[in-house]
Parts: structure tokens; C-alpha cells; sequence
């Protein structure tokens, strides 16, 4: 009874698409995270009575035949890349961008990898880098008798000295976009790398054409909204319970079946 494996394909279809809610919702926190979502496909169809077939001596044809479904299969797990929301941090080192762009951190490879988690703190070398301590490209140092910093919306970073009245620009952040951000390939602590589908960034000052500006004092927050997570991981597990009745009613009908004598 082919039932049998239609109906476990759709469980196992729906136990990534829990996995993938239950990923999104543990990241609900997490500085610049971006939600996930599975697609599904349907597979193969049997011919029973192929569809244009004639059915009749006379030439006529068949205007439905018989196809059977094989079941279900994921096709894709998108990364949804709308804006989360900016929260306020007051903190110099906490950079927000708003709309398109991602900043560039260079790892101890060698690698660029880019991210929108803009929590940036001092290195004892007083560079600007990451949370994992790993330097932001193109690379800006704060001199140590700096008494404020400010980054504007053009990723300019301007300092003052002490004894001086003009601020003075030590640096300039720059963003990367890319043809297909959800082609990006994560590697974990907020950061992806550049991969075939995503296509090779484009580098340019926040504030140009196609990329976004930068908030200083905010962190952009996860955007996974929290409702409608619930909503489609009950819409899953109701899902998953319709096809594992399917199996438990097939495997009646076949005890039903072998009871004939």
C-alpha cells in the first residue's frame, strides 16, 4: 500500500519544518538573526492512465488520466532577510544597519566573512572588532587619547582629542551587498560567507546607491516574530499527527485486508 511511505514522507517533512521553527525561536535574541522558512515540493507521480492518452477506438482522449503522488520532499530551507527592529543600546561600539549591507570581518584564514551583528568592541590593540575578537575591515584603530567617538549614518568615524576642538575622521566603514542574500552560506556567530548562489559583494560606502546607513548606539534585533512561529509550528504538528493517521488507518485497512478468507 503506497500510502504507507506517502504518509512517511509527510512526517518526515513536517519534523524539519519543526526542526526549522524550533532553530528560529531559540534565535528569537539574537543580535541581526534572520528566520528561516522550509519549502516543500511534491515527487515523482506514478501513471496510472497517462493524461492525453486516447481512451476509445474513435480517437478520443483522456482529458484527466490517473496520476498517483509519491509524496513529499524539501526542497529548500529559505533565510527570510526582511530588517529586524533596531533596539537601542547607547553603547559608542554598537552599530545598526538600516535596510541593505553587511560589514566585513576578516577571520584568523585570512577569509572575509560578513555580518549584520554590529556589536563591535576595542581589541587590546584598540582596533574595532568583533565579539570573537576578530578584526572589521577595512580595519580602524582608535588612539587612546580619544574622548568620544561618533560613527554617522556614512559609517565615518570622527574622534576627538583631547585638547582639540575639531573632530577628526580616523576611518571609514564600508558594507558589502550582494545579488542574493539568502544564498549566503551561515557559519554560526552571526556570520556567513560569500558562496556561488550569493553571487560576489559589492563594496561601497553606507548611504550610496543600493546600500544602507548605519546607527550608531543600536543593534539590529532578531526578526522572527513570535506569533506566527507558534501559529505554523501548531499548523505542523496538526500536519504531522493527519499523516501519522494516515499510516495507523493503512495499516488497518491491511490487517482488514489479510482477514479475508
Amino acid at each position: 500500500m503506497s500510502a504507507l511511505d506517502v504518509a512517511a514522507t509527510g512526517m518526515l517533512a513536517q519534523q524539519l519544518n519543526v526542526e526549522v521553527i524550533a532553530n528560529n525561536i531559540a534565535n528569537l535574541n539574537t543580535t541581526a538573526y534572520k528566520r528561516q522558512r522550509p519549502e516543500f515540493q511534491d515527487l515523482l507521480y506514478q501513471n496510472l492512465e497517462l493524461v492525453g492518452s486516447t481512451s476509445s477506438d474513435n480517437g478520443t482522449i483522456d482529458a484527466s488520466g490517473i496520476q498517483l503522488g509519491t509524496g513529499v520532499q524539501t526542497s529548500a530551507v529559505y533565510r527570510i532577510t526582511g530588517q529586524g527592529n533596531l533596539v537601542s543600546t547607547e553603547n559608542t561600539f554598537d552599530l545598526a544597519i538600516e535596510e541593505k549591507g553587511y560589514f566585513q570581518v576578516e577571520l584568523p584564514s585570512g577569509d572575509t566573512a560578513y555580518t549584520r551583528a554590529g556589536s563591535f568592541q576595542l581589541s587590546p590593540d584598540r582596533e574595532i572588532v568583533n565579539s570573537d575578537g576578530y578584526r572589521i575591515l577595512p580595519g580602524i584603530t582608535i588612539a587612546a587619547d580619544v574622548t568620544e567617538v561618533t560613527v554617522n549614518s556614512t559609517g565615518e568615524v570622527l574622534v576627538k582629542v583631547a585638547g582639540q576642538v575639531t573632530p577628526q575622521n580616523v576611518g571609514q566603514f564600508e558594507l558589502a551587498v550582494f545579488p542574493n542574500e539568502a544564498g549566503l552560506q551561515a557559519v554560526g556567530s552571526n556570520m556567513f560567507l560569500e558562496s556561488a548562489s550569493s553571487g560576489n559583494p559589492t563594496t561601497g560606502t553606507p548611504g550610496s546607491t543600493g546600500i544602507g546607513t548605519v546607527i550608531q548606539g543600536f543593534l539590529e534585533s532578531s526578526n522572527v516574530n513570535m506569533v506566527t512561529e507558534i501559529t505554523t509550528l501548531i499548523a505542523a504538528q496538526r500536519a504531522y499527527e493527519m499523516n501519522s493517521k494516515v499510516i495507523q488507518t493503512s495499516d488497518e485497512m491491511m490487517q482488514t485486508a489479510n482477514q479475508v478468507t
